[in-house]
């Protein structure tokens, strides 16, 4: 299993389907998982602090299992069949429960919990990106941050 980081949630065109992109600590890959709306709202909620007004069902799953004396320890992401990712919620009682990543990202960024990846999954999906190419992204991502339709009238 190899530790990785949630990037964000980015929207992949032309199709407009939210992508959640995990980054590998120790390596130079990338893991995009398509995801729902909902689950990529979610996770922007708890990589921005948002706090809603009354628990969202992530939320929820953490207060539940807090209340049961339980702790969230790791999240695994652990199979890709058929571009479908798999994923296990693993407690510290010991019980694990399989789970889409989606939720499972969701509430580990909820619980401070760490998100591990097989190699083999990704080995099958990941994408690796060299770290002069990832320079080049980041001042693009920079510069989309910064950019406005008024720059583009002179054209």
């Amino acid at each position: 299993m190899r530790e990785v980081d949630v990037m964000g949630v980015r929207v992949e065109m032309p199709s407009n389907q939210p992508i959640v992109l995990l980054r590998e600590v120790s390596g130079d890959r990338y893991l995009p998982i398509w995801i729902g709306a909902v689950e990529a709202t979610a996770i922007a909620f708890a990589q921005q602090g948002v706090v809603p007004p009354r628990p969202l069902t992530h939320d929820l799953l953490k207060d539940v299992i807090e209340a049961t004396g339980n702790e969230l320890t790791e999240v695994r992401i652990t199979d890709v069949k058929d571009g479908i990712f798999f994923a296990t919620l693993v407690l510290a009682s010991g019980t694990e429960v399989s789970a889409r990543p989606s939720d499972s990202i969701a509430l580990a960024l909820r619980t401070g919990s760490r998100i591990v990846c097989a190699e083999s999954v990704l080995a099958e999906a990941g994408l690796a990106v060299p770290a002069e190419q990832e320079d080049e992204v980041e001042k693009f991502r920079e510069f989309l941050d910064h950019v406005t339709p008024e720059d583009f009238e002179s054209l």
